[in-house]
């Protein structure tokens, strides 16, 4: 997200200022919209990440059966289980869709520069 905000040119911040519009405004209605791009790449990251994330979801959510299962959880219980297949299965599973949403974010991405360039 920061190198989002980053590479807003410091003229177009300058201009707004220019033409009268105060800082609030500035942000909402040049930056946010010309940064856009990065903030959904920073939180698609974000979200990407999280998925994985086994020891603070073991931590905060605890193993609780049937109310705080997730897909890394699932996958622990599959290998302590001797269950290779299924945790493989499952791995591949969380692996395709971290991918999938990593190429639909770079082609938004891709597409809203395009746009706004």
């Amino acid at each position: 997200m920061q190198r989002g905000f980053e590479s807003i040119p410091p003229d177009v911040r300058e201009a707004a200022a220019c033409s009268g519009l105060p800082p609030w405004r500035v942000f909402w209605m040049i930056d946010l919209p010309l940064a856009w791009p990065g903030i959904v790449t920073g939180l698609v990251l974000a979200f990407a990440h999280t998925l994985g994330e086994f020891g603070v979801v073991l931590m905060v959510g605890g193993s609780i059966p049937g109310e705080t299962k997730t897909i890394a959880i699932s996958i622990y219980d599959r290998v302590q289980a001797f269950d290779n297949h299924a945790a493989g299965v499952m791995s591949a599973t969380l692996l395709l869709l971290s991918f999938a949403t990593l190429g639909v974010t770079y082609i938004l991405s891709s597409r809203i520069g395009r746009r706004h360039a």
